[in-house]
């Protein structure tokens, strides 16, 4: 498989105080929680560049430059859609749109993220329709498919722990790949086990 077929999308908020880790901020403060963030976006590029595939970085709001992601490593779009379902779903069929076979969609608040985790979910995808990786929290952390499958994103209660069953329903047709279960890190809680982030939010 040819990494121009092989389409990474990076979904991340711009890093604005008071504007992204709401949930942590309510905790921590607004200006630990946006340190928290940056943090995690730049591991996020720090991992995702080592995968052979065409990266994209989907942005909430604006195109970033100067920023953890590369311009010469990193494409770069705006997220579209009046839900975050609908964000997904446009910013996959636009991969498929553009040539990808396999399109893999993942988020930007995972410490847990490897190279080879996500490489393994392409994997996945060479005899599944599609892959999913289940979030501690009820959601999902990675979401992947071989062709368009933008049903799964209708009618879904963004951030709350029903989206990860609901969205395996509506995978009931396709021969869909389990991940491992990883933590997205939105609470104070999802941080106790990293040492890594006690400098952050002392």
């Amino acid at each position: 498989m040819s990494t121009a077929s092989k389409h990474l999308l990076i979904f991340c908020k711009n890093p604005v105080l008071g504007q992204c880790k709401t949930r942590l901020a309510a905790s921590i403060g607004a200006e630990k929680a946006l340190a928290v963030y940056e943090f995690l976006l730049t591991h996020t590029a720090k991992i995702t560049a080592k995968v052979q595939a065409k990266r994209v970085v989907h942005y909430s709001n604006y195109i970033q430059t100067q920023d953890a992601f590369s311009d010469t490593i990193f494409n770069k779009a705006v997220q579209s859609g009046s839900d975050l379902g609908q964000r997904m779903a446009h910013a996959l069929e636009e991969a498929f749109d553009q040539g990808a076979t396999r399109a893999i969609l993942i988020g930007s608040d995972l410490y847990d993220l490897s190279a080879a985790l996500i490489e393994s979910a392409f994997e996945a995808l060479n005899d599944h329709d599609a892959v999913i990786g289940p979030a501690s929290d009820g959601g999902y952390y990675l979401i992947g498919m071989n062709q368009p499958i933008s049903e799964i994103f209708n009618n879904k209660n963004w951030g709350t722990p029903s989206v990860l069953s609901d969205t395996l329903t509506n995978l009931t047709p396709y021969k869909t790949a389990i991940l491992v279960e990883k933590n997205d890190i939105d609470t104070l809680s999802d941080l106790e086990p990293y040492d890594v982030f006690k400098a952050l939010i002392r």
